[in-house]
């Protein structure tokens, strides 16, 4: 072995030992304290190996073929949600969210994709020095959920194993190929998106953590297939350039379906869709239909014979307004399912009127309403 690659050795044996014993012992590396870590390695690298230049010929197409893959990835992911169903993430908007969480994620994760890219350019040639840089930022990842009860009993093992270490494995996998190939750049970009959409997005697709890992599992897999075919053509600059300008172009269409998905299952705008998971208003309205719901500001405007959205009991439900009383300066309304040979026997005040149906898209609700009664 040729004395730099000893060096380098001795170097990722130190930090493996490091965040073994960090796991495993004593568990002090996380937040600011990880970032400051990271960047102490990050002198001590540069102090005895130097810092390589991140060029690459192809870097910008492999972060524009990462964001192609990610507007896939998540037009899939949301579409899993008429599945799975949709839950409104926490409110990280705030100044200590963005200080606590949101800052020290994003500076961990550009610290740690430099570092790899680093050590992988000094170890290129040597396999050992490549499988161990992997080992290395998996254990680093795993820092972020592991803790002393993890392998207290078979299923906690379980669970570790299948929600966290192998979709680790699978994304740490994808990293190392993507930095050794194109530079952190596009690294950054996956690893960025990955962890940080839970923290931004108001609305999130809802599987249960094993339907989660797998999509965490399988993705990185998919990408990295695809990068290794963009590798395997040879490819001149005229080929690269026209295909670069193509693949900008098919972003649009992606990006447009997955704004509309994100607008209609938030909740947050004047249009809102929901899944019917009765029969009660059959046959205008089935069973798995997914209904638009319109807010309206003005409630008292809602006419006798409209459908609207109601939340009853944290249950939101679709039936046709059949009567409406003024007393003083407030409306009582009330409901009934046009399946149903009563009138609903709760009166319903504007408060919990969340809009009126116009728009129905008939059985695509179907797998949630199934899924939700297994």
């Amino acid at each position: 072995m040729k004395r730099g690659y000893k060096r380098l050795l001795i170097f990722e044996l130190i930090l493996i030992a490091i965040f073994l014993l960090n796991n495993f012992v004593s568990s002090i590396l996380s937040g600011y304290t990880k970032v400051l870590f990271l960047i102490i390695a990050l002198v001590i690298f540069k102090w005895q190996f130097g810092f390589e230049k991140d060029r690459n010929r192809y870097w910008k197409s492999i972060c524009l073929e990462v964001i192609i893959f990610l507007l896939g990835y998540f037009l899939i992911y949301y579409l899993s949600g008429l599945i799975f169903s949709f839950y409104k993430s926490i409110n990280f908007y705030t100044i200590s969210s963005f200080i606590n969480i949101i800052i020290p994620l994003v500076l961990i994760i550009i610290l740690k994709e430099i570092l790899r890219y680093m050590i992988l350019k000094k170890a290129e040639g040597s396999n050992l020095l490549i499988v161990l840089n992997c080992i290395l930022f998996i254990l680093l990842d795993l820092s972020n959920v592991f803790s002393f009860k993890t392998f207290e009993t078979g299923y906690s093992t379980f669970v570790f194993i299948a929600v966290y270490l192998l979709p680790y494995i699978s994304r740490n996998i994808l990293c190392t190929f993507i930095s050794y190939k194109a530079g952190y750049k596009p690294a950054i970009i996956y690893t960025l998106v990955m962890e940080l959409y839970i923290y931004l997005l108001p609305i999130i697709p809802n599987p249960n953590q094993y339907m989660y890992a797998i999509f965490q599992l399988i993705a990185p897999f998919i990408l990295l297939y695809r990068l290794y075919i963009f590798y395997k053509v040879e490819r001149d600059e005229y080929v690269e350039r026209k295909k670069y300008k193509k693949r900008i172009i098919s972003l649009m269409p992606c990006s447009i379906i997955i704004i509309i998905l994100a607008y209609l299952t938030s909740g947050y705008f004047y249009h809102h869709a929901i899944v019917i998971g009765s029969g009660s208003m059959t046959p205008n309205i089935y069973k798995g239909d997914v209904v638009i719901v319109e807010k309206i500001k003005n409630k008292k405007d809602i006419k006798i014979g409209q459908v609207m959205a109601v939340k009853y009991n944290n249950v939101i439900v679709v039936h046709r307004l059949v009567k409406k009383i003024q007393v003083g300066n407030e409306y009582y309304y009330y409901t009934k399912g046009d399946a149903n040979n009563d009138v609903d026997s709760y009166k319903i005040t504007e408060d919990m009127i969340y809009g009126i149906v116009n728009t129905k898209i008939p059985y695509i609700g179907y797998p949630t309403v199934w899924l939700r009664n297994l």
